[in-house]
């Protein structure tokens, strides 16, 4: 048998297979009947690219083209010989059989773990609103008495908590997301799922450690326990159950917090790649905040300005007031002063209206910045000081070396070296916090060293001041960090 006839033989055989008429193969492949025909009688013969082309139009895996091929072969080498033909008919129907009930089982496992899926989740959000309504001590003895609220989906529900929360209050972050991790070591189901979903509760876990500042290391820990179980379980979660573009928006989290843009930056690309919308504006004013530290301001705005035609940023308010801030910051950096004079006002309203009694101090923070652009020093320095001032009452060392590097700034140009050296004592709680990068305090040595051996220049004090925006301070404000209320 030449090749042009036995091309056209699988193809017949293909058809067969599926029961289905060559005007149907037609109307699937988009061509023309005439088109399916002429490939049956040969003229001219489908080609190995068409055949895999047909069995994947008729649901079939291309490994189908060999077997049909083997077939016409066995058969014809049989011809003549009934049993022998009979034999290879059998061989090649069970073979197809075989793989068929293989793909629909698959299909429908699939099927039912989604329908399980759906019930479950819909289970907790009838439970949801009593723990919700606790205290965290309440929700802990609840979930450890009560076997219903040892679901996946309740802790899931509870890692979706505590994102919410760190836009309002660490605290409550920290306690919705041990509370994930609770339920996940209570919950039973398929093993490999339980690592998974185990997984999924501490990366909620080492964000809300994160996000409250208490320990980079102690965030760091929590997320590498997360990613071994996370890839452990892969397996168990083929319906992609649990949101992966949000995990991968976590690590990024840390990576930028650890100085590490690059690293962030490709992990924000990667959950971009995954989201499925749920997580884009998060992302994309993450996103944006890493163009800002990178020093990519005009790229940082034309993404911020896009962001906010989101609809999931005009339904939460605390993405919407993080977009704005990173705004009014690039605003700055770029030298924009026009732009953000123009929308500090209403921000200001909007930061009272949603009762962000932090989110007034770094708004002082941009006003800082605006004063000492527009060559104002004493205003800048009024409103730096009191920003300063603030962050150190609530020991949040890292915008306290932030607003003192602002201030070591404009009292180098006015050659004001006594104040700076007072300063530079004063960074002494920072040195001690556990709460601050590497980066962080590596530059901080730097500032106080020039400052005792009275090195530091302006250009010098420019530089160390760039750094500390890089590596973290006011200059990042995230959907995962709180703005903070009275």
């Amino acid at each position: 048998m030449d090749e042009r006839t036995l091309a056209s033989r699988i193809l017949a055989v293909l058809l067969e297979a599926v029961g289905w008429p060559a005007n149907k193969l037609a109307g699937a492949m988009g061509v023309t009947p005439g088109t399916i025909y002429d490939y049956l009688r040969g003229k001219p013969a489908p080609s190995r690219a068409v055949l895999e082309r047909v069995a994947a139009t008729m649901g079939l895996p291309a490994s189908h083209v060999d077997r049909a091929r083997r077939f016409v072969l066995g058969t014809e080498m049989a011809a003549g010989h009934g049993s022998r033909a009979e034999q290879e008919i059998d061989r090649f129907a069970d073979e197809i059989g075989i793989e068929w009930g293989e793909m629909y089982r698959a299909k429908l496992l699939r099927s039912e773990r989604l329908a399980q899926a759906l019930m479950d989740r819909m289970t907790a959000e009838t439970l949801f609103p009593r723990l919700r309504a606790l205290t965290p001590e309440e929700r802990v003895a609840l979930v450890q008495e009560k076997k219903p609220y040892q679901s996946w989906a309740v802790g899931e529900l509870a890692c979706h908590e505590s994102i919410e929360a760190a836009a309002r209050d660490a605290d409550e972050a920290l306690a919705w997301a041990a509370l994930a991790v609770q339920i996940a070591g209570l919950a039973e189901g398929d093993p490999a799922f339980l690592l998974r979903n185990e997984g999924y509760a501490r990366f909620h876990l080492g964000n809300a450690i994160r996000v409250k500042g208490q320990s980079l290391p102690a965030a760091e820990a929590e997320v590498l326990r997360a990613v071994a179980l996370w890839e452990a379980g892969a397996a168990g979660d083929p319906e992609k159950l649990l949101n992966e573009a949000r995990v991968l928006g976590m690590q990024a989290s840390l990576k930028r917090d650890q100085g590490d843009l690059a690293g962030a930056r490709t992990m924000l690309d990667r959950a971009l790649a995954r989201d499925a919308g749920q997580e884009r504006g998060h992302l994309l004013i993450n996103r944006a905040t890493v163009l800002g530290k990178l020093g990519e301001h005009a790229e940082a705005i034309t993404a911020l300005r896009e962001t906010l035609s989101l609809g999931e940023v005009c339904r939460q308010p605390h993405l919407a007031w993080c977009l704005r801030f990173n705004l009014l910051f690039n605003y700055c950096c770029s030298g924009l002063y026009s732009e953000v004079l123009g929308e500090i006002a209403a921000f200001r309203d909007l930061t009272v209206q949603l009762g962000y009694g932090k989110g007034l101090t770094k708004i002082g923070w941009i006003q800082g910045l605006v004063e000492a652009g527009l060559g104002r020093p004493a205003a800048a320095e009024t409103a730096f000081e009191k920003v300063r001032q603030d962050f150190l009452a609530c020991s949040n060392h890292l915008e306290v070396a932030l607003a003192t590097l602002e201030l070591a700034v404009l009292y180098q140009e006015q050659g004001r070296t006594t104040e700076v050296q007072m300063l530079a004592r004063e960074l002494a709680p920072v040195f001690r916090s556990q709460r601050v990068s590497e980066e962080v305090l590596a530059t901080l040595v730097l500032f106080r060293e020039a400052v005792e051996q009275e090195t530091l220049t302006i250009g010098l004090a420019l530089q160390l001041r760039e750094d500390l925006r890089r590596a973290g301070g006011l200059a990042e404000l995230l959907p995962d960090s709180a703005p903070g209320r009275k």
